[in-house]
């Protein structure tokens, strides 16, 4: 009988996002394919160093140890990669290394993993390669860039800490274009005036929206998902995002409004397993600290 994941939470995760696989890539954009192969099956049983993603998909998986369902998952973490499964099998190899709790795979040999992302059912897709994560963004899947990892990041054993911007992330990017467009009195002027207004769903209200549910498959006092929203916003433009994270009813866990303070010192303060932001500038000092990852815009 085919299982269901309609009530799973589905990560697609590339195989360079879950391990560090920069020297390797290097190999192939220096010496081509043959010699980045040839590296690849030489070092078959040598598991590459965990990559950017690697502590979120670790402990996302330690969920399903915890649930309550039983029919299917809380979380299914799919590990997606270019390469073909010849040269997959080092991958696979890694995941049985780490004790991963990863079954499933697609090795496309080089076609685009983002055609793949709606039969696997996948919630958030996570990548290195820009390419196939702006295909994704277009479809309308929840998808971001992963960054370099952070030098000497610990993460939270316990609690998986998530935090999102909120413009162009959470929300749409309707508010943000004003800002960049007509400036910050304007910006304030628009919020006030529509604070009552729900903000509209950006590329990951949906998946916030899940992870909501997700929480409520366990009791109150031991949550172990923590969501925290990380905006560039202040007061008085605060109010229209309390106002429609109500309306989702979703219970965000941790919530700063900087009014353009630095982000970097409250995410390494909150111990993000990861950040999602759509701003270079703020995202180049948060990554230094903890795993982040770029939104794109739809084009």
């Amino acid at each position: 009988m085919p299982i269901d994941f309609t009530n799973t939470l589905v990560i697609g995760i590339s195989s360079s996002s879950l391990f560090d696989l920069e020297a390797e890539n290097k190999i192939f954009e220096e010496k081509g394919l043959e010699e980045y192969r040839a590296y690849q099956l030489e070092h078959e049983d040598t598991p590459p160093k965990p990559g950017t993603g690697f502590h979120l998909a670790k402990a996302l998986l330690k969920l399903n140890k915890y649930g309550s369902r039983a029919a299917a998952p809380l979380v299914e973490v799919i590990v997606m990669s270019r390469n073909d499964s010849g040269i997959g099998l080092r991958i696979f190899n890694a995941i049985k290394t780490y004790r991963l709790k990863i079954t499933r795979a697609a090795f496309t040999s080089g076609t685009p993993l983002s055609d793949y992302l709606e039969p696997f059912g996948v919630d958030l897709f996570l990548s290195k390669d820009e390419r196939d994560v702006q295909s994704a963004t277009n479809a309308g899947f929840a998808s971001a860039i992963i960054q370099n990892p952070p030098a000497g990041y610990e993460p939270d054993k316990k609690v998986i800490r998530l935090a999102f911007d909120g413009d162009a992330v959470i929300f749409s990017d309707e508010s943000e274009k004003i800002y960049q467009k007509h400036g910050l009195d304007a910006f304030l002027k628009h919020e006030e005036e529509n604070a009552k207004k729900e903000l509209p769903e950006g590329p990951f209200g949906k998946l916030l929206k899940s992870l909501a549910k997700l929480q409520g498959e366990f009791p109150p006092n031991k949550l172990p998902v923590r969501l925290a929203l990380v905006a560039a916003r202040n007061a008085p433009a605060h109010e229209r995002v309390l106002r429609t994270l109500r309306a989702w009813n979703i219970k965000i866990d941790e919530s700063f409004f900087l009014g353009g303070l630095p982000k970097e010192g409250i995410l390494k303060a909150f111990r993000a397993h990861i950040f999602f932001e759509d701003q270079p500038g703020h995202l180049g000092p948060a990554s230094k600290h903890v795993p982040s990852a770029k939104v794109p815009y739809k084009n």
